[in-house]
């Protein structure tokens, strides 16, 4: 049970959300871009651990926990599957491109390229459908694994007595998802985006220091203790299978290695990679993430503020991770993964280990990081459907017509909408990593192929941008429904193939978008790709004109950053469960690694057209 303490913590902090959401309400209510955006006027660092802050979500750092109990380092893998790298893209390249174009959505950014022909209110139509689909999925996401955390630490039991009604057990995790889920609404829809910047800052700090306390904790008992672990759990390597074989230590484990169905684990790997480089060149899906790209004041800014992400993220959130991996299966025996149902479920690691081992005050500061990790990824969404919403629907349709005064509470009542709609879409989930298997396999993989032509290909156009989207969309929808019992990953290639046909064919069934606005987006944005008769026509007008010749560079800065971000992801993993000669090693990497991105990325930012 929460002691005196420790609920204070967490009253203060719910406090503090509430005040900034308050004191942020008249800058936010200046504009719709003082709202959605902070006015474009809030530094990239605290824009960084902004986002740092919402991908330091309480749903996936449960997620990461479990992964590492079971996986141990080669869980370093696994998040692949988002795919965590997308922020090296970003930060070498795509974050520039995007930021140049000046909007306020990415719907909005459909137009800069595709033009506003038929084509292009297509093109528009479909990614706001898209937009408002992946953020009500991550809403829902969010919602259903806090009330799994909750429920640990305020026992149905305590609860039910002062309520007027009485809630069947599977469904306890959705009443406290609703409870905490206000406080969020709150201060995302007063404050806008200033508000929740200023949120996610306060809860940084917070998850730092529970997780440097955690980290040490992890760190002293794995030097007191045996640390029973398969073979093979204390490297990153891996052949054809896993091969970890839980059976003489914790038999039920590998009944959860064999549901998740990462067996075969280089099919898995290599499939993982190809879609995750896909999705990066992709850019980024249309939710919080690319609201603060969009946010920042520069093309240069919105670069920096995308690689400060894993420098802040990454070594902070997996010395969390790697603690309470340490002490949960140090101490198995003393944690309660029992569910209400009866049944083990290992998403429940982290708040018993939670439960179990951090002292009072601790508990109180952790609780409360974690509750605001929640809140932090909610806001964020939640702004960012808000964005699509009021943006590329409302503003579309009322035109000039439309006062300051109406345009605020449209913000409102759309907040209040998504919100309403993602609590009824959590009652119908299962666990965390089902919809996280959806979101980042399926959804986000009808995602991928027309939005990398729509950067590198010339000919694309709004038709084939639409078809595309289509013709990936609907089996993403269907297939996990009908293969209930496959992988979500391993639809990617079926969406691929449908993909492809679907922009080639909608491509071909239109003209090319309009000669001026072709001109127009790529001496705005100057993506490097098959663009040659775009370039000759800009050069016919500009001599001068130079081509975008950054390719075999910017893809060397990718592998280089993607060196550097595992590195980071593995360094405190090595750290707490001190293997000295390897955690040498991998120092010894990431410092070859910066020195390479500090020369060849860092010191060329300013180098460029922005």
């Amino acid at each position: 049970m929460l002691q005196t303490l420790d609920i204070s913590i967490i009253l203060l902090y719910l406090l503090i959300t509430i005040v900034i959401g308050l004191v942020m309400r008249k800058r936010s209510q200046k504009s719709t871009g003082d709202y959605l955006l902070g006015g474009k006027s809030i530094p990239w660092y605290m824009l960084g651990l902004s986002n740092a802050s919402g991908m330091f979500d309480i749903s996936g750092t449960i997620w990461l926990v479990t992964l590492m109990f079971a996986y141990g380092i080669k869980s370093v893998w696994i998040p692949w599957l988002w795919p965590v790298f997308n922020q090296v893209f970003l930060m070498v390249y795509v974050s520039k491109w995007l930021r140049r174009s000046d909007v306020t959505t990415g719907a909005e950014w459909i137009r800069t390229r595709f033009g506003t022909g038929t084509g292009g209110k297509r093109s528009h139509t479909i990614i706001v459908v898209f937009a408002l689909l992946s953020c009500l999925g991550f809403l829902a996401y969010g919602f259903i694994g806090l009330g799994k955390f909750v429920e640990i630490f305020i026992p149905w039991d305590t609860v039910s007595p002062y309520l007027p009604f009485e809630l069947s057990p599977e469904y306890v995790p959705h009443f406290y998802g609703i409870v905490f889920t206000m406080f969020a609404v709150f201060y995302s829809l007063l404050g806008g985006m200033s508000g929740i910047v200023w949120a996610d800052v306060v809860q940084f700090t917070i998850m730092t220091i529970a997780a440097l306390v955690i980290g040490y904790l992890g760190f002293v008992a794995v030097g007191e203790n045996t640390l029973l672990v398969p073979d093979g759990w204390m490297t990153p390597s891996f052949g054809w299978k896993l091969d970890l074989d839980w059976s003489t230590i914790i038999p039920a484990v590998n009944d959860k290695i064999a549901s998740d169905g990462y067996g075969l684990f280089t099919i898995f790997f290599m499939m993982m990679l190809f879609k995750g480089v896909l999705v990066s060149m992709a850019g980024p899906a249309p939710n919080y993430d690319m609201q603060k790209i969009l946010s920042t004041k520069s093309p240069v800014e919105a670069s920096k503020m995308s690689g400060f992400v894993s420098v802040v993220l990454m070594p902070i959130r997996y010395l969390m991770i790697a603690g309470f991996a340490a002490l949960a299966l140090i101490f198995y025996e003393k944690l309660d993964l029992m569910t209400v149902a009866g049944e083990i479920d290992f998403e429940l690691i982290l708040p018993a280990a939670i439960k179990e081992f951090v002292p009072v005050g601790l508990l109180g500061l952790l609780l409360a990081g974690l509750l605001a990790a929640f809140m932090s990824t909610f806001a964020g969404t939640l702004n960012a459907a808000q964005a699509y919403l009021i943006n590329d629907i409302y503003l579309q349709y009322k035109g000039d017509k439309v006062s300051q005064k109406q345009i605020k509470w449209a913000n409102y009542g759309s907040g209040l909408i998504v919100v309403s709609v993602s609590i009824i879409l959590g009652f119908f989930i299962q666990d965390v990593n089902s919809i996280l298997q959806w979101l980042v396999s399926a959804l986000f993989g009808s995602y991928v192929v027309a939005n990398v032509l729509k950067w590198h290909w010339w000919r694309f156009n709004g038709e084939g941008f639409f078809w595309g989207m289509v013709a990936g969309m609907i089996p993403a929808l269907i297939l996990p429904v009908v293969f209930t019992e496959t992988l979500d990953l391993y639809y990617f290639p079926v969406l691929l193939l449908t993909s492809v046909v679907g922009c080639v064919a909608g491509t071909y069934s239109a003209p090319p978008t309009e000669e001026s606005v072709l001109k127009s987006f790529y001496e705005k944005v100057r993506p490097w790709g098959f663009w040659n008769p775009v370039f000759e026509k800009l050069k016919a007008e500009n001599p001068g004109f130079q081509k975008n010749k950054d390719f075999k560079k910017d893809m060397f800065n990718v592998a280089m950053g993607i060196t550097a971000q595992t590195s980071l992801v593995i360094l405190p993993m090595y750290l707490v469960f001190r293997q000295n000669t390897p955690m040498y090693i991998t120092l010894a990497i990431l410092i070859v690694s910066a020195f390479l991105l500090k020369k060849f990325w860092w010191n060329r930012l300013n180098t460029t057209l922005d």
